[in-house]
């Protein structure tokens, strides 16, 4: 690392330690050829990958417009803040997983369908129609009958 004092290439790590929450690495460090020391940082970076609309434009990942989806599809249901918070945090997990610089809108919407399938059926039902722009009654009987259980033969 290099020294911000007089610029030396070289420095020697004399002290490390963690933060309380164990996500930062604290370094004190000396330069080699000024003897003064500093303190550097280390902490994970964490690259989301940029959202690619259908216009083909590209613009940042945003935790809080997906969690307003997923509310804006869940309103008046019985589903917990918590839940929410999960199924915003797998998604976001899948996508890190990924490993993708860039994640279509259309991928982003069958995550998020994914997530409302198995939180409320009626959240699933809402957003679909949505996302996938049903044009008729049949295409909304097709997506009901999708997540209805099929009636038992005796």
């Amino acid at each position: 690392m290099k020294c911000p004092f007089c610029g030396h290439d070289e420095t020697a790590v004399v002290d490390t330690r963690l933060s309380d929450e164990g996500d930062i690495v604290r370094r004190r460090r000396k330069c080699n050829a000024c003897d003064k020391r500093f303190t550097t940082y280390e902490r994970a970076e964490i690259q989301l990958p940029q959202v690619v609309k259908k216009n083909g434009l590209r613009t940042e990942f945003s935790r809080g417009k997906l969690r307003a989806s997923l509310e804006l599809a869940l309103r008046k249901r019985p589903v917990s803040m918590e839940s929410v918070d999960a199924a915003v945090a797998d998604i976001e997990e899948r996508l890190l997983a990924a490993g993708e610089r860039e994640v279509s809108t259309q991928q982003l919407g069958e995550l998020v369908m994914r997530e409302l399938k198995k939180l409320d059926k009626v959240a699933y039902i809402r957003f679909a129609s949505v996302y996938r722009n049903f044009e008729d009654v049949d295409a909304f009987s097709r997506a009901i009958r999708e997540v209805s259980p099929t009636p038992r033969k005796k």
